[in-house]
């Protein structure tokens, strides 16, 4: 299936309601280009999508830094040995960048489907569909739960060395004491809820998670080619390499190994593992604000929708994040709260969306039917990362000046 967007330039773009134009993206363009020459990231993409339209589809700055960048450090002597880092690379359009969190997103889209044909209720205990799991008191945890981050044991990460091994990840959390009472608090659960939710997926359809989320949401939204849970030696050129800054080198940047690993590369995290175009997650989230339809295709039920898009933990603290997330099923909302994380603070209550940790964040905005998506090739630490986040996007809600 081609590309679900239609590919109009924003120059060309029918916007009788929107009043977005080429010139009042100058500023977003122009805070890109300074993160870049400040060192912050060697590259980024970004992606506008309005009414089933591709507005904006840019890149900027680097792919893959090469050896003789002002920003690169000394390779890992182990990297170096696989060729990496020889040359650098231009960010280009088909591109694919690390998502970390916004793949929480690709899993909810499935659970969302298995749940709309019936094969799960939310309400479920995990133990339903994977009973070892209710050993150590976990027997009320909920699929619900997971979802919203309230499950209750957000550090239980299980180790690399058991990822290509189901039955082996399955025995590792039904091990797991909760730290507290599911329910009782709202905390961030990195990778922990969504290798539980992967079991239970595997658990109903008896295919891999990978395949689920592929077959469920991406081949019949027509986003295969742009959002991968796992990659294949043949998309393996396409991706960006990941970097963070070099503590031992003050204004440079390293390749963030662990996440260079084929391991990591292939599996496809079910919590954050996935790679992925702007332009991918741009046409994901335009999806949900068209009622569930894409390319005039139906996929899921505005109701469905309606559902997992809506304030599920209210104005409860995240203990993680430190303020109200509004967390929906997958996505959360920006509520009324002073600030939030990502959405921007000036965007209006029902905007949704989700990030990345420490280089990205892709939403939807309800009121004025923009979807956005920026993602970067550094993780880079607090307090400057949520304070960019806030930037971009107010930069894209400002440019949105509804005419009459």
């Amino acid at each position: 299936m081609d590309f679900p967007l239609v590919s109009t330039p924003i120059e060309d773009a029918p916007q009788p309601s929107l009043g977005l134009r080429a010139s009042s993206l100058q500023p977003l363009y122009d805070a890109i280009q300074e993160h870049i020459a400040q060192g912050r990231y060697p590259g980024c993409q970004i992606a506008l999508a309005w009414q089933g339209r591709l507005l904006v589809e840019r890149s900027f700055g680097l792919a893959r830094l090469g050896k003789s960048s002002r920003l690169a450090s000394d390779p890992d002597p182990a990297l170096d040995a696989q060729g990496l880092e020889d040359q650098p690379m231009e960010a280009q359009a088909d591109h694919l960048w690390l998502l970390y969190s916004n793949t929480k997103i690709l899993m909810a889209a499935a659970l969302w489907k298995l749940a709309e044909t019936g094969r799960l209720r939310f309400a479920d205990p995990v133990a339903d569909y994977v009973p070892s799991f209710a050993r150590h008191g976990k027997g009320d945890i909920t699929i619900y739960h997971l979802i919203t981050h309230q499950a209750g044991f957000p550090n239980a990460e299980v180790p690399a060395s058991m990822w290509h091994d189901m039955g082996q990840v399955a025995a590792f959390y039904a091990d797991v004491v909760p730290d507290w009472l599911a329910g009782s608090r709202v905390h961030y659960h990195g990778v922990s809820a969504h290798w539980v939710l992967a079991l239970v997926m595997e658990a109903i359809t008896g295919k891999r998670f990978q395949d689920v989320v592929r077959t469920l949401v991406l081949e019949p939204l027509g986003l295969a080619q742009d959002l991968f849970m796992g990659l294949s030696e043949h998309h393996l050129e396409r991706i960006t390499y990941l970097y963070e800054p070099d503590p031992l080198h003050p204004g440079k940047l390293r390749l963030r190994s662990e996440h260079m690993s084929e391991t990591w590369q292939r599996t496809g995290v079910p919590g954050g593992g996935a790679y992925g175009t702007a332009r991918g997650m741009a046409a994901l989230y335009q999806m949900m604000l068209m009622g569930g339809s894409l390319h005039g295709q139906q996929w899921i039920s505005p109701r469905t929708l309606a559902y997992a898009i809506r304030n599920h933990t209210g104005d409860r603290v995240d203990l993680f994040m430190g303020m109200p997330m509004h967390r929906g099923l997958g996505p959360h909302l920006r509520g009324t709260s002073l600030s939030i994380r990502g959405l921007g603070d000036i965007a209006p209550p029902e905007a949704f969306g989700h990030g990345g940790v420490g280089s990205s964040y892709c939403w939807a905005d309800p009121k004025s039917g923009v979807s956005f998506a920026y993602i970067t090739n550094a993780r880079i630490p607090e307090p400057w990362h949520s304070w960019r986040l806030n930037q971009i996007a107010n930069l894209v809600h400002a440019a949105i000046r509804p005419v009459a």
